[in-house]
């Protein structure tokens, strides 16, 4: 059975790749015609690929709206901000262990996610959206919820079916961690929003949110259920790619759906192999790149030299800093340290840098 279930996997990866070289024409064409193959060259002598310094949050410009891209280790935590009104997608790792796994013993970043929430936002959000049912991106969202200092008024969450997965998925808490945030909605009243959520619109201030992949959530895979979104603020377009890949060809559909070039892309999958295929990078070519993880050298070379080759971007991850700062202004984009490390179970003490 191991054996049976090695194999249905590597099939899948090798139908991943497959789906990817399809269209490998057009990432050599963006990546000659951009100059890629020349800055891979000169990398090692413009110091890196990696921005290394970032100006504080302090200095950060109110602006039309901001992305906080919090410091979660490799996991997803991100706080949305227009016109003093904030939505979360994703709430990171959480410390419990329901299936009592040492493989599945984990420090959380809960209650630092709380905290911040709390503390930038006064604990008020209008929506939150969880991506997928894996527990480093809604692990934290029963935390959240529940908490007294804290009201959310709507949760988007895509049906989690369980029997359609993997052993290797089943394995995990993903039917646990669903069931964690839907039960904590219903104790708080909070409007779950789970149907027809595919190119689903939604306001938050100046800033536009376009769902995608919310259409089907039989994958086998549960990365490749994610729900990306699209955020437009400012004439700058950002994608937050949550950890979609291309087992199901994901990537290669929403790179058709999306459209043009992106701004800013928040890294599919925190920058591991598997992800970001040259193809999905070639269509939106993004000028900067956002990897939510916990250094630099985290971030698979293959997928490094990827972004390189199709573009000039920035690339920044967010253990560096302590987090990133996005800030949307007119026709401008630009970037600053929150510098803030989350360190225990539960992520209940904060260093501030």
């Amino acid at each position: 059975m191991a054996l049976l279930e090695s194999m249905t996997h590597g099939l899948l990866i090798v139908k991943s790749m497959v789906l990817s070289w399809m269209f490998l024409p057009l990432a050599i064409w963006s990546a000659v015609s951009s100059g890629g193959l020349l800055r891979l060259v000169a990398a090692p002598f413009r110091g890196g690929y990696f921005v290394k310094e970032l100006a504080k949050i302090e200095e950060a410009p109110a602006g039309l709206g901001r992305i906080h891209f919090l410091a979660t280790d490799s996991g997803d935590a991100v706080l949305l901000e227009s016109e003093g009104r904030f939505a979360l997608v994703d709430a990171a790792e959480d410390s419990a262990n329901p299936k009592n796994a040492p493989s599945l013993a984990f420090d959380g970043f809960e209650h630092y996610v709380a905290d911040y929430v709390k503390r930038v936002a006064g604990g008020r959000l209008d929506f939150v959206i969880g991506t997928h049912a894996h527990s480093d991106h809604i692990g934290g969202f029963d935390t959240i919820i529940l908490d007294p200092e804290i009201t959310v008024d709507r949760a988007y969450l895509k049906v989690y079916v369980d029997k359609n997965k993997h052993k290797y998925e089943r394995d995990w808490d993903n039917q646990e961690m669903y069931d964690d945030m839907v039960n904590a909605c219903e104790a708080r009243g909070v409007e779950m929003i789970q149907d027809h959520l595919n190119r689903m619109e939604i306001m938050l201030g100046n800033m536009k949110l376009t769902l995608f992949n919310g259409a089907d959530h039989n994958y086998r895979d549960e990365n490749s259920n994610t729900l990306g979104v699209l955020l437009e603020c400012g004439g700058k377009r950002a994608f937050l790619a949550g950890d979609i890949n291309n087992i199901e060809g994901g990537e290669n559909r929403l790179a058709k759906e999306i459209g043009g070039r992106l701004d800013l892309l928040k890294a599919a999958h925190h920058g591991y192999e598997g992800s970001n295929a040259m193809a999905f990078l070639a269509r939106l070519r993004p000028r900067d790149a956002v990897f939510t993880n916990s250094a630099d050298s985290s971030i698979h070379f293959t997928v490094r030299n990827r972004f390189v080759a199709i573009s000039d971007s920035k690339l920044m991850t967010t253990g560096r800093f302590g987090g990133i700062l996005a800030v949307f202004g007119e026709n401008i984009l630009d970037y600053y340290t929150i510098g803030e490390y989350p360190s225990g179970i539960g992520g209940v003490n904060v260093e501030y840098r």
